[in-house]
């Protein structure tokens, strides 16, 4: 039976968890603090280069997607750590594979952000 305190009592309380989920992640992963500087910086460059709607759109979803694919790999690597605390390849899998997430998301960022500021800057 699952626990009482694992169910969201309303729509606010699920918003609760929710925001608590967030708030971990950024107090507590070094990655997304970084994340989250980055994105600031792009923010700043954006109004700085004064780039278009569109332009401002793929920056804002790229930016996002990295942080939120930080979060699921957070809650990833604390389910393995919850499942064991000892080596197991397969736990290493999960691991590597969220992390590959990351790195794939972040990648496609970069790309985005190039595309975007090289023209500028030019």
């Amino acid at each position: 039976m699952e626990d009482e305190r694992l169910k969201n009592k309303n729509f606010i309380d699920a918003w609760k968890k929710a925001f608590g989920g967030i708030w971990y992640a950024v107090k507590t992963q070094r990655n997304v603090k970084v994340q989250l500087v980055i994105a600031l910086i792009v923010v700043i460059c954006a109004i700085y280069f004064k780039v278009t709607i569109i332009e401002t759109m793929f920056l804002s979803f790229a930016t996002m997607l990295v942080i939120i694919v930080e979060v699921i790999n957070t809650s990833i690597e604390e389910a393995v750590n919850l499942c064991t605390s000892k080596f197991h390849p397969i736990a290493k899998i999960a691991k590597d594979v969220g992390a590959g997430a990351v790195v794939l998301s972040a990648l496609n960022a970069v790309i985005i952000a190039i595309f975007i500021f090289v023209s500028k800057i030019i």
